[in-house]
């Protein structure tokens, strides 16, 4: 019987098996020390039966492996046991030399990147790496059970669209068995139109964005979480929800991987109960006036904002989240509601962190008439007939609702504090990656 590496040192003074990878091995005095790696993490194994090493002659790391041995307590190896008097069974030999150490920490640096996601199938059995997507994997199940609770059902809605509904040239069109089709930039469209339907709707799926950017917070696949929520009183409703969303998940999965994230030397969480607002124009002058570099006439915010205004958020008001609201109108989506406030911005706000953008949360225009005034000063035609079925749930009755395009990858990125999104994907696509 198969017992896994962190609950060997629960069989003290008996016999285990364990089966897993040769991840380490390395000659000490007359023994042989071998770390076997297996789902949980590591056991070390002690050899000195000289048949019993001789059955590692020629075998590299990532040879498949069963050991049998007597549980020996040892506070110094992983997981404060190990095998003793093992005998040894080669499951799969590997011969080859890798070409990685995967039993030694990865470079992330710049310019080491390239081969890191070369070897990327090799180095993710490399512990600390591992963390990473663990982390991963516990943000994404927080995220599902928070909206869960809040009465939220998960949709899947089609990456294989007749055109680009959306607007803009940045798509990936392909034949459709004689069409052109286009891969979804967003489920953006059809979350909305199940508003009608369930109220409230989440996705956490992948989006294709064709943008030709070689830059540390893009790439052509990313994955989105997408929500939607209708029959909410107001922007602030919306904005709330993720905003509250956002710091229940980094709480929870700072005290669930609070080890993992130490040894990664994640930064220290600072989060407040509640995400500070500060519109996009108050930020314009903060960072004037702050840095000397006016940037008042902008649309958005340059990058540059994003980290300072974080910086600022984190000081003054103890909170790395930190939304930046009233977007002026030349930036608005058809989609977005104009303020009735103040004309000349729209109901949408940015949820920063860590001086990265990391999710978009706008209220929608949900009247079937004024959204196609909206389309067609935006130039676009409501004819066409990739509109036909949205324009059809509006003019069938759609609540007033709102919601957010997250990008789940930037979160990953900022929660461990990597300094690049694709260190936060398995497997990255770039303008100049398609492979592995």
């Amino acid at each position: 019987m198969r017992t896994l590496t962190d609950d060997v040192k629960n069989y003290v003074g008996k016999t285990a098996r364990v089966e897993g990878w040769l991840h380490k091995k390395r000659l000490l005095g007359g023994l042989t020390f071998i770390n076997v790696r297996d789902r949980r993490g590591l056991v070390q194994i002690v050899l000195q039966d000289k048949d019993e090493v001789e059955k590692l002659r020629g075998m590299q790391i990532g040879t498949v492996l069963a050991v049998e041995g007597k549980v020996v307590e040892e506070p110094r190896a992983p997981g404060g046991a190990e095998l003793h008097d093992a005998k040894l069974e080669v499951l799969v030999p590997v011969t080859d030399e890798p070409p990685i150490e995967i039993d030694k920490p990865l470079s992330h640096k710049p310019d080491n990147l390239d081969t890191l996601f070369e070897y990327r199938a090799l180095g993710l059995r490399n512990l600390q790496e591992q963390k990473v997507f663990k982390i991963r994997a516990g943000l994404l199940k927080n995220i599902r059970e928070y909206l869960t609770e809040h009465d939220f059902v998960e949709i899947q809605t089609p990456k294989l669209l007749a055109g680009a509904t959306e607007g803009g040239a940045e798509v990936f069109k392909l034949d459709y068995f004689g069409q052109e089709a286009t891969l979804a930039q967003s489920p953006q469209l059809y979350k909305q139109m199940m508003v009608g339907a369930f109220e409230r709707v989440f996705e956490i799926a992948p989006a294709f964005r064709a943008e030709l950017s070689a830059t540390t917070r893009h790439m052509s696949e990313v994955m989105m979480l997408d929500i939607e929520m209708g029959f909410v009183k107001d922007h602030d409703e919306v904005l709330d929800l993720v905003g509250n969303m956002t710091t229940d998940v980094l709480k929870k999965i700072y005290d669930q991987y609070a080890a993992e994230l130490k040894s990664l030397n994640a930064p220290e969480l600072i989060v407040a109960d509640k995400v500070p607002k500060i519109t996009v124009a108050e930020i314009h002058e903060l960072y004037t006036k702050a840095t000397g570099t006016d940037t008042t006439a902008e649309k958005d915010l340059t990058p540059d904002e994003e980290k300072w205004i974080c910086d600022y958020s984190k000081k003054k008001f103890g909170s790395e989240l930190v939304y930046a609201t009233n977007f002026p109108i030349e930036a608005m989506k058809f989609y977005h509601k104009i303020n009735p406030d103040d004309p000349k911005t729209v109901l949408w706000g940015d949820l920063l962190f860590r001086g990265l953008e990391i999710a978009t949360v706008p209220l929608r225009e949900n009247h079937h008439d004024k959204l196609v005034e909206q389309m067609k000063a935006a130039g676009m035609n409501p004819d066409h007939p990739g509109y036909k079925y949205f324009l059809q749930a509006m003019r069938y009755g759609l609540p007033q609702h709102g919601g957010a395009g997250y990008g789940i990858d930037r979160l990953v990125e900022k929660t461990i504090g990597l300094n690049n999104v694709k260190e936060a994907t398995l497997f990255p696509r770039d303008i100049n990656r398609l492979a592995p």
